[in-house]
C-alpha cells in the first residue's frame, strides 16, 4: 500500500501567497517549453440533466511531479467539484489528491500574470479587468505581484458586482481601483485588459485597443463562444497556454480563422516557448499583445505541487492508502 496526502478545501485555503502561486506556475511553463507533456481539455457534455465533465493533465519533470484536474459542473446539483490527482513524476507512485476548489483561481491568475509579465511592457501601470467574480479577482490578485499597477478600472454588468469589487481591491491595493460603467470606458487608455467572464460573445471592441496593449483572456474555452472579437485577434500577437488549444476549443481564434482574418501560422508561439527564451515575447513598444488562457494541467500540477510541499511542512492534510495493482489486480 502506498500513503497518499488528502488535502481538502480548506487545508489548501490561503496556503501560499499569489506570489507564490506565480513563481511555482512560471516554473512550470519554462518546462513546458522545454518539452514538457501536456494537453488541451478533454470535456465531455449531457443532456437532462446538463452537465460538462472535465480532464487535462501534464507531467512536469522538473518539479517531480504529474497529474491534473477532473471535475464536473452542472448536472442534477447545479454545481461544481475539482478534484486534482497529484503523482510522482519519477515513480509514478500518487503524493496527494487535492480538493482544487479553492485553489483554482490562484493557480489560473498565475498564468494570467506569467504572460502579463512576459508580454505587457515593462511601464505598464493601468488595468482594466472585464469581470468580477473569483476568476477575475485572482487575475488581478496575480497580475498586481508582477506590474506596479497605479490605475484599474473594473466592468462587470452589474452594477452591485462592479461596486464591490472594486471597493473591496481599493482598500487591498495601493493603485486607485474603481468601477466603470462600460467595458469602453475600462479598456480605454489601458495598458493591460483582463477579461475573465462567463461572456459568450465579445466583451469590448477590438479597435478600441490602443498601441502596446496587452489582453489576457481566460474566460472561455469553447469553440462556440469568445470573449474576444476577430479584430483583436486580427491586431495581435497572438499567444495561448497550447498551439494545439487554439484550432481545438478557442473560439476567439476559430472565428478569427472562419472569417480568413488570421491563418493558422497567426499563432507566434505557446506561453512556455516565451517563458523558456525558445521564441521572443514583445518586440515593440506599440505591439498588441493576446494571451489567450483555456486552464491547462501545467498550472494545475504546478500549484497543486506547491500546496502539497507546504501542506507537509505545516502537517496539514489527511493520509490515505493506495494499493499498488501489483497487488490490487488479483485476477481473482
Amino acid at each position: 500500500m502506498t500513503e497518499t496526502l488528502f488535502l481538502t478545501s480548506s487545508d489548501v485555503a490561503g496556503l501560499a501567497s499569489s506570489a507564490e502561486y506565480v513563481q511555482a506556475v512560471r516554473e512550470g511553463y519554462r518546462q513546458r517549453g522545454e518539452g514538457a507533456p501536456a494537453q488541451p481539455r478533454s470535456a465531455f457534455f449531457r443532456s437532462d440533466p446538463d452537465g460538462m465533465l472535465t480532464t487535462y493533465g501534464a507531467i512536469l519533470p522538473d518539479t517531480g511531479a504529474m497529474g491534473g484536474y477532473l471535475y464536473s459542473a452542472g448536472f442534477g446539483a447545479g454545481d461544481a467539484w475539482f478534484m486534482t490527482p497529484l503523482f510522482d513524476a519519477d515513480s509514478g507512485e500518487p503524493l496527494a489528491l487535492l480538493d482544487g476548489a479553492s485553489m483554482n483561481p490562484y493557480k489560473t491568475g498565475a498564468a494570467g500574470a506569467v504572460a502579463v509579465d512576459v508580454l505587457a511592457r515593462e511601464d505598464s501601470d493601468t488595468l482594466a479587468v472585464i469581470g468580477s467574480g473569483p476568476q477575475a479577482r485572482g487575475q488581478l490578485r496575480a497580475a498586481t505581484t508582477v506590474r506596479e499597477f497605479t490605475d484599474v478600472r473594473v466592468f462587470s454588468p452589474t452594477p452591485a458586482s462592479r461596486e464591490s469589487f472594486g471597493a473591496t481591491f481599493d482598500d487591498h491595493l495601493e493603485a486607485d481601483v474603481r468601477a466603470v460603467d462600460s467595458s469602453d470606458a475600462a479598456v480605454s487608455g489601458a495598458d493591460v485588459v483582463i477579461t475573465a467572464t462567463t461572456a459568450e460573445e465579445p466583451v469590448f471592441d477590438g479597435d478600441a485597443l490602443e498601441p502596446g496593449t496587452h489582453v489576457t483572456a481566460m474566460g472561455q474555452y469553447s469553440p462556440d463562444k469568445r470573449e474576444l472579437d476577430v479584430r483583436t485577434i486580427e491586431r495581435a500577437t497572438y499567444v495561448p497556454d497550447l498551439r494545439e488549444r487554439a484550432t481545438f476549443d478557442s473560439g476567439e481564434f476559430l472565428a478569427a480563422l472562419e472569417l480568413g482574418a488570421v491563418e493558422e501560422d497567426h499563432v507566434h508561439a505557446e506561453l512556455g516557448e516565451i517563458v523558456a527564451g525558445k521564441a521572443p515575447g514583445r518586440t515593440t513598444d506599440d505591439e498588441i499583445t493576446v494571451f489567450d488562457s483555456g486552464g491547462t494541467g501545467i498550472e494545475t500540477v504546478a500549484a497543486a505541487y506547491l500546496l502539497y510541499e507546504k501542506a507537509l511542512e505545516s502537517g496539514l492534510g489527511h493520509p490515505i492508502e493506495f494499493a499498488p495493482a501489483s497487488e490490487a489486480l488479483t485476477g481473482d
